[in-house]
C-alpha cells in the first residue's frame, strides 16, 4: 500500500506541478491545450498497455491491458473527429511535455521487470495514472472546458476511465 501511496503522490505532482516561470497551471490551460493533455495521457497507458501484453503473462493483466488499449484508443477517435468537426488542432503544452517525459522513464523502469514483480508494478501504476489523471479531469479540466462539446466529451471519458480506476484498484488487490 505504501508503494501505491508514493506512485500516486508522485503522479499527482507531476501531474498538478509546473516547471518554470512560463508554465501555467493545468486549471489555466485552453480547451486546444487541455485536448492535447488528454490525447497524450491516452496514449501513453496505451503504451503500457502493450508492454503489459508483451511482458505479462498474467490473464487479468492482458484482460485489463486490452480494455485499456480499446476504451482510450475510442476515446481518442473521438476526440480527433471532434477536433476536425471544430477545425481546430490540440496544442502542446507544459503538462502534455511532463506526461511524456514521466512516461519515458516509467516504460523503461517496468521494461526491466518480470513476472510478478512486473504485474505488480503494472497495476500500481494504473491505478495511480487513473487517480491522477480522473482527478485532474474533474477538477481542473472539466469545470474549465469552454466548448459545450468538448466538455460533454471529457465527462462521458471521466465516467469510462472512472471504471477503469476501479477495476485497476481490484486488480492491485487481487495481486498482493
Amino acid at each position: 500500500m505504501k508503494f501505491q501511496t508514493i506512485i500516486a503522490a508522485g503522479l499527482c505532482a507531476l501531474l498538478l506541478g509546473t516547471t518554470g516561470a512560463h508554465a501555467k497551471s493545468p486549471a489555466e490551460l485552453n480547451d486546444l491545450e487541455i485536448a492535447h493533455v488528454a490525447y497524450t495521457a491516452d496514449n501513453i497507458d496505451i503504451r503500457y498497455a502493450h508492454l503489459a501484453l508483451a511482458i505479462s503473462s498474467n490473464p487479468k493483466i492482458h484482460a485489463f491491458a486490452k480494455t485499456m488499449i480499446r476504451d482510450h484508443n475510442a476515446v481518442n477517435t473521438q476526440a480527433l473527429a471532434l477536433l476536425k468537426k471544430l477545425n481546430a488542432q490540440p496544442q502542446d503544452n507544459f503538462l502534455s511535455r511532463q506526461l511524456t517525459e514521466g512516461s519515458i522513464e516509467l516504460v523503461e523502469e517496468m521494461s526491466r521487470l518480470r513476472g510478478a514483480a512486473f504485474d505488480k508494478r503494472y497495476a500500481a501504476n494504473e491505478l495511480a495514472y487513473h487517480q491522477a489523471v480522473n482527478n485532474l479531469v474533474e477538477t481542473a479540466f472539466i469545470p474549465n472546458i469552454e466548448n459545450a462539446e468538448v466538455k460533454a466529451l471529457f465527462e462521458a471519458g471521466l465516467k469510462i476511465f472512472r471504471t477503469h480506476e476501479r477495476h485497476a484498484e481490484m486488480m492491485v488487490d487481487s495481486l498482493k
